[in-house]
């Protein structure tokens, strides 16, 4: 059975057009091969290695979009009244605010604040609706935050 990929609209888009920018790399990283065979003995040839290599992580990536690609499923912006996948939450710790976009691990950045509904973060946070508190673990001990918005 296929795993199904559940993305968003944005992630989608994003995913293409990383795989424009890797499908063109193709022909650069031929080329390289191509030069560094011509220097001649492959058995000590650092300039084919590194060009095989990075043909190697580029055709895998590749394949692991095109995977995500053909299982997606597009998940919509979410404005219920819990938190569920597509959700934009803002949270309240003390003076600290904080807000994330809840999406499916595919596209979760949480540098970029899109974490991952399979985090402890999301998961801490699936169900829960404004004023409700999250309790949330992290490696320096538990930490509360209310729900202050959904959007």
């Amino acid at each position: 059975m296929k795993k199904l990929f559940q993305i968003t609209d944005t992630g989608k888009k994003e995913l293409e057009k990383e795989l424009d920018e890797l499908k063109g790399r193709r022909g650069a990283i031929a080329d390289k091969i191509a030069e560094a065979r011509d220097y001649g003995d492959l058995s000590e040839n650092a300039e084919y290695d590194a060009a095989r290599e990075e043909q190697g992580l580029v055709e895998s990536r590749i394949a692991e979009i095109e995977d995500v690609l053909l299982n997606a499923e597009i998940i919509k912006s979410s404005r219920g009244t819990s938190v569920r996948l597509g959700s934009k939450v803002e949270l309240k710790s003390g003076d600290k605010v904080v807000s994330y976009h809840v999406v499916g691990p595919v596209e979760a950045d949480p540098l970029a604040g899109r974490i991952s509904n399979e985090s402890p973060i999301g998961l801490a946070l699936m169900g829960k609706k404004v004023g409700d508190i999250a309790i949330i673990t992290t490696p320096k001990g538990s930490i509360e935050y209310e729900i202050t918005k959904l959007g």
